[in-house]
């Protein structure tokens, strides 16, 4: 087995220390890093910093490189295109490639009813344009959305966010007519109920909310991630998504599944809520679709789809030529029956391994997720579930400072996440997942030492 970790300095090194000096002096204060990594090239699943280091990717750029950095194909596809034409803008002129790739995900994505997609550039982008799709298609101004959800930063995204700490604190007022619900967390649902009876109480709580906090007639849509993301890598029970179709159809509500980071074919399928059969009248993706590139799709009913007015819809950039060839060839090459399956056998690696690691370290109170989305979250008591994020943040820095790229999750900040690119080799994988066990080994006996001092 090789060494994929190669260090040639301390991380960050001395290059690297000037440039997030620099970084300091230069950009605003409240734009978060995760890690001290200034990158120099990246790679498959591994990134080489300034310094010379080399290191592992276990971020994937917050899920943006499920087929890796820099794919060839996917760097041929945009040189190719660069070498035509960059920008004549899709409100101005037509080009081919953004109807290719319109057509493609109309095709793949759940539903035998006829789709349209709509392009834009962020993950935000996509929210807002399906939100107020299915406002314009309802005649109606209400959203339901749901708690540890994360769509996005922009007002409206950022209204239906539900971490309000780190995300928006001080950035008031938000938009109005949001309702949001209780979404199960079968790891935090009370002793005394089974998943089963916790599931139903979850579906009674959405009944009364229906009577409580809004009426279905005012509801334009309801927007649920099937694996929540930033809320803690946290899978939809299959029954409450059934609900949530059940009550879409009986009211005439659009139903939003946001695939930004699920998506992509990170779970072991195209998109996450596949698992579950239940299809969406309108899907978000963004993020691994383009490799890297900014673009984002809302794709839909035609019929919903089709609602705004002629030049209601369309941005500047939305579906930029050179992000549209390639998000084609990324999809082309993730919607693939062998890479599903590599999606979910590097889940199977992951999970595998940290269920060893729980069984040795009672710091770990729940390994969750979906296909090659996974979690680890860790508790000062597995009886209380108190959560523990300073240890989740010693554990990161300490891989970080080993060679692998780590970033957390969860509303209490205190899980890791995994986002490894899907074509990450089993040695990488295995290698990365080892600094990590070793790093949650020494946290905690670095802590019992600092107990053993203290008393």
């Amino acid at each position: 087995m090789g060494t994929h970790i190669k260090k040639v300095s301390e991380i960050p090194g001395p290059k690297s220390a000037l440039i997030l000096a620099r970084r300091m002096a230069a950009l605003p204060a409240g734009l978060g890093k995760s890690t001290e990594v200034v990158v120099e090239k990246a790679e498959g699943a591994l990134v080489w910093d300034v310094d010379g280091n080399q290191l592992i990717d276990f971020a994937g750029g917050i899920g943006m490189v499920n087929l890796g950095h820099r794919p060839e194909a996917v760097v041929n596809a945009i040189k190719n295109q660069m070498d035509k034409y960059i920008h004549t803008g899709a409100l101005v002129t037509t080009f081919e490639p953004y109807i290719e790739f319109a057509e493609m995900l109309n095709a793949i994505t759940p539903g035998d009813f006829p789709k349209k997609t709509l392009l834009a550039c962020s993950g935000s982008e996509a929210v807002e344009n399906a939100i107020s799709t299915a406002k314009y298609f309802t005649k109606r101004p209400a959203i339901i959305c749901f708690e540890g959800a994360y769509h996005g930063r922009t007002m409206l995204t950022l209204s239906l966010t539900s971490k309000y700490g780190l995300f928006k604190r001080g950035f008031g007022t938000f938009a109005p007519d949001i309702y949001r619900f209780l979404s199960p967390n079968l790891y935090r649902k009370p002793d005394s109920m089974t998943d089963d009876q916790y599931i139903d109480y979850c579906i009674e709580r959405f009944d009364q909310n229906l009577i409580s906090h809004v009426d279905p007639s005012a509801v334009a849509a309801i927007i649920i991630e099937p694996v929540q993301g930033e809320g803690g890598f946290i899978p939809v029970p299959k029954r409450f998504l059934e609900k949530i179709r059940q009550v879409c159809d009986q009211h005439g509500i659009v139903f939003i599944a946001d695939e930004v980071q699920s998506g992509a074919g990170r779970t072991g399928k195209f998109l996450a809520i596949e698992h579950s059969g239940v299809i969406p009248d309108i899907v978000t993706m963004a993020k691994s679709i383009g490799s890297g590139m900014p673009i984002s799709a809302t794709t839909g009913k035609a019929e919903i789809m089709d609602a705004p007015h002629l030049g209601g819809v369309g941005g500047t950039y939305s579906g930029s030529p050179l992000a549209v060839v390639a998000a084609h060839e990324t999809v082309k090459q993730i919607n693939t029956p062998e890479f599903l399956a590599k999606a979910t056998h590097v889940g199977n690696i992951i999970t595998s391994r940290l269920t060893a690691m729980k069984d040795k370290f009672s710091i770990i109170g729940d390994i969750r997720g979906l296909g090659a989305m996974l979690v680890v979250e860790f508790v000062k008591d597995r009886k209380t579930k108190e959560p523990d994020m300073d240890f989740a943040m010693a554990v990161i820095k300490k891989c970080v400072s080993n060679g692998l790229i780590l970033i957390r999750a969860g509303l209490y900040t205190n899980c890791i996440r995994f986002l490894p690119p899907i074509v990450i080799t089993d040695d990488q994988l295995n290698e990365g997942m080892d600094v990590i066990e070793q790093a949650v080994a020494e946290v905690l006996s670095e802590r019992k030492s600092l107990q053993s001092i203290n008393l």
